[in-house]
């Protein structure tokens, strides 16, 4: 079986070394090339064509952004951003994934031993995945935006409201904003479980909340939900669903991570099936692994609609994939179809 084939675009000798020692270890990978700046890459590209790129975004001569734009128009290639910590380093790879990018990872903050080993296996697990993802060109560069209508007042949130609840991963980001924009601002309460780390989430709500005609925030601990708002769960910590005196309202814990994640899909979805059950509208977005699945099971058998994006339209069908398998799914859509079937299934149930 062949392997696949890493370029490694960093203007660290460091961080060149590290992301090659952890590919070269991997029994199904291999560093194809490296290169110190993007020009450097460009000719790599020619003379050892990759099958995905770990890219760092602050270089000489052309930026990781520069770069990306390009590669999406001249060869579309899936890539993996390696990225800061900071609230620059968010915002910089949120652009990243709206350019064309599969997924991103962190720099790490190096210590040895097990932070080290885990490191490795969330970098390995990313490229591994990207390197399958669907990526195409992306014309001029960006992504399509749109422009929001203005927003009217929303109604409390109430006993017998609805409620929405969305899981996703790799590729998530771009298909959580192809999902939320069309979405009128009388939509019943939306929670989002998104693979995203500490930092990144604030960013990312708030882009979303610029395109959106429904409020995108960060949701908070004890916050009464309301229609017309989207609740992102904050990096490393939970979002549940929780009823209380007959109201619907967020909480937010740090109990440790399910199926690796935190937030979890797999929380969200479970606590949904017990706070709402038959009110509750489960959507399963693009990205690998299996989070979720099994809480997707327990909302169908608890009376929720259940929606899975379809393989042609996800980066990576691997949680809708293991979601289907299931049993969990009443309906396999297109993304470009699941807005107009959210606001027809809130329609049919008032």
């Amino acid at each position: 079986m062949d392997r696949i084939r890493v370029l490694v675009v960093d203007d660290s000798a460091v961080m060149r070394g590290i992301m090659s020692r952890i590919i070269n270890a991997q029994p199904d990978m291999t560093v194809a090339a490296v290169a110190s700046d993007p020009l450097v890459a460009m000719e790599r590209l020619r003379t050892a064509p990759p099958d995905v790129i770990a890219l760092d975004v602050e270089m000489p001569r052309m930026d990781g952004l520069q770069f990306l734009a390009r590669l999406m128009q001249w060869r579309p290639t899936p890539v993996v951003m390696v990225s800061s910590l900071t609230a620059q380093g968010a915002e910089t790879t949120l652009r990243a994934l709206e350019l064309g990018a599969v997924d991103f990872v962190a720099k790490p903050l190096l210590a040895g031993g097990r932070e080290f080993e885990d490191y490795a296996q969330e970098v390995a697990e990313k490229l591994r995945a990207a390197a399958g993802a669907r990526v195409g060109r992306r014309p001029g560069g960006a992504a399509a935006a749109g422009t929001p209508k203005p927003r009217q007042g929303a109604a409390g949130g109430g006993s017998r409201d609805q409620v929405i609840v969305i899981g996703a991963s790799t590729g998530g980001v771009e298909a959580l904003r192809e999902v939320l924009v069309p979405l009128p601002c009388g939509m019943p309460p939306i929670l989002v479980a998104q693979h995203m780390p500490a930092g990144f989430t604030r960013s990312f709500a708030q882009r979303l909340d610029a395109l959106c005609q429904v409020e995108v925030k960060e949701g908070e601990d004890g916050e009464p939900l309301r229609r017309g708002h989207a609740y992102i769960a904050p990096g490393g910590r939970h979002l549940e669903l929780c009823a209380r005196a007959g109201k619907l309202e967020a909480r937010l814990t740090q109990e440790p991570p399910v199926n690796r994640h935190r937030p979890s899909v797999d929380t969200l979805f479970r606590s949904a099936a017990q706070a709402a059950a038959a009110r509750c509208i489960g959507v399963m977005l693009s990205g690998m692994g299996a989070d979720g699945a099994d809480a997707m099971l327990e909302l169908r058998r608890r009376g929720a609609r259940n929606i899975a994006q379809d393989e042609a339209s996800c980066v990576v069908y691997g949680m809708p994939k293991q979601a289907v398998a299931a049993g969990a799914v009443h309906e396999l859509l297109p993304l470009r179809e699941i807005p107009s079937r959210l606001i027809e299934l809130c329609l049919a149930n008032g």
